[in-house]
């Protein structure tokens, strides 16, 4: 019998190594900035290093792994040959990426067009050309390490996969640290990291799924029924990854006709990637299988309550880290990233688009939540047509307003197609039974979530221009925010237990297990 799934440890468990690995990430973000700012290298790394990440969430995170987990969980939980399965898929997805990553090797160029065109004609296009070759074969290790990741996650084994993107910023922070102390091109020495990173992410969830008592090493691929059926799931989920890659697209398109503007957006996804890593990826990394699970053994009551504990965790995270968001953008970015290369005037191009992309974070974590529940079921079809909708109001808004307001379009595109996408994943999951209904519970807590948060946000910003002074000089900036960032977890915390959105104790009897 598999291993149960606390669903609430377990996203704890998950919530904590990406809190630890997105910290560490701005530690890196800050460096990149530091010695590269927003000029040709640091564009260029950008771009490289988005390519393979791309076509991750296309073939590993996303597609394959939303097809993969529900079928591994099911025959997991059935008692069936899960491993062999396990080692057909993994065979399949490293044969297809090996062959991709050559085509994409001689593709480059044009890779590099489809994701930058405004690069055309400067420096910046050889040099992402350069660097995007690099960087590209962290797809296969990568998407491997995902696979692998997803057979420990559906076994309730979430820490070694949790950890493993640490090594990622670590040999990033390692590399910049090294290539100063050499004096190496800090660009070179970053993008010959991207690959070593794979390989060392790879190598930890490998051993880790050894340890559990996975032996998934590759054989000759081979075209079985199970496989067959996956390819089946995986199509419609892969097709929906392609559209919200063409979304990324159309963004870093928009950007790339402004000087510095793909820069500004990368460090601003940084920033709302922390709350949205920690919470969403937490919540849908092991809501899945233990939904998946749940169907699978008729539990109709436990997956409604797995589906609205999700819910109210994930909003009782998200909602009070948007309001922070939006009120006290402008300190968050001077302090962590102005320095160096990185000017006042990035800093207020970066802010506004932190608090764009602010507004929309609640919804960008609500998509966690709601898709497993058509994931769980194998249909991936659905979530495919709300993508193209939402790809339809992200380009609209995007090249519509970008003559208007700039780079900026593409982030205001964003938000808007994430609460349209929210609005129609929640529409079209109503005639899915109780399984997928909100109980008093959480329409109870909801909306004192809500109240803490705005009370939170007006204490914020009252504090943020009281301590200006102290943001501003070198010597006290630091601490001036970590009080700032203190009074708001405190404010929010405590008016939230005085006002019933959450109970204290539930956090510390979730800490215990």
């Amino acid at each position: 019998m598999a291993k149960q799934i606390r669903l609430v440890s377990g996203f704890l468990t998950v919530g904590f190594w990406t809190l630890i690995s997105r910290l560490l990430g701005f530690v890196r973000d800050i460096l990149i900035a530091a010695y590269l700012g927003t000029g040709p290298v640091a564009e260029a790394f950008l771009i490289a290093f988005s390519l393979p990440n791309m076509f991750r969430r296309f073939f590993a995170e996303g597609a394959f792994n939303m097809a993969f987990v529900p079928m591994f969980s099911k025959r997991l939980e059935a008692g069936e040959d899960a491993q062999s399965f396990a080692r057909d898929a993994l065979s399949g997805l490293a044969f297809i990426l090996v062959i991709f990553s050559v085509v994409a090797h001689f593709a480059m160029p044009w890779l590099v067009i489809a994701m930058a065109s405004g690069f055309l004609g400067d420096e910046r296009f050889d040099l992402a050309v350069h660097f995007g070759r690099i960087a590209f074969p962290y797809i296969l290790f990568i998407s491997i390490a995902a696979l692998l990741s997803g057979v420990l996650n559906a076994t309730g084994r979430f820490m070694a996969a949790a950890a493993a993107p640490v090594l990622l910023n670590i040999l990033f922070i390692g590399a910049m640290a090294l290539a100063s102390a050499m004096g190496w091109p800090v660009g070179d020495t970053l993008i010959w990291a991207v690959p070593l990173a794979g390989i060392a992410q790879m190598g930890l969830v490998w051993i880790a799924a050894r340890r559990a008592g996975f032996d998934l090493r590759p054989r000759r691929p081979r075209m079985t029924p199970e496989l067959k059926r996956l390819a089946i799931i995986a199509a419609p989920a892969a097709l929906a990854g392609g559209v919200m890659q063409v979304n990324l697209l159309i963004g870093r398109q928009v950007a790339s006709f402004y000087d510095g503007a793909v820069a500004w957006l990368s460090y601003a996804d940084r920033l709302y990637q922390l709350p949205l890593g920690v919470v969403g990826i937490a919540v849908g990394v092991v809501l899945l299988p233990d939904l998946s699970r749940r169907l699978r053994a008729g539990d109709t009551e436990g997956g409604q309550n797995a589906y609205n504990r999700a819910s109210e965790m994930s909003l009782a995270l998200t909602i009070p880290a948007a309001v922070a968001l939006v009120a006290i953008p402008v300190p968050l970015v001077s302090v962590l990233f102005e320095r160096g290369a990185f000017g006042t005037d990035d800093t207020m191009a970066t802010a506004l688009a932190v608090a764009v992309y602010g507004m929309g974070l609640p919804a960008f974590v609500l998509q966690k939540v709601l898709q497993p529940l058509f994931f769980a079921r194998e249909d991936t079809r659905t979530p495919f047509y709300i993508a193209l909708v939402a790809l339809a109001v992200n380009a609209g808004l995007a090249i519509g307003l970008s003559p208007l307001i700039g780079y900026l379009a593409a982030a205001i595109g964003t938000t808007i197609a994430g609460w349209s996408t929210v609005v129609i994943l929640w529409l079209a999951s109503r005639g899915m039974g109780p399984a997928a209904q909100t109980d008093a519970r959480f329409r109870r807590r909801f909306w004192r979530i809500c109240l803490a948060s705005a009370v939170m946000g007006a204490a914020l910003w009252w504090l943020a221009a009281a301590l200006q002074p102290f943001l501003g000089a070198a010597g006290t900036r630091y601490g001036a925010l970590a009080v700032l960032v203190t009074v708001g977890i405190v404010v929010y915390f405590g008016v939230g237990h005085l006002v019933g959105a959450f109970r204290l104790g539930d956090f510390r009897r979730a800490l215990r297990r």
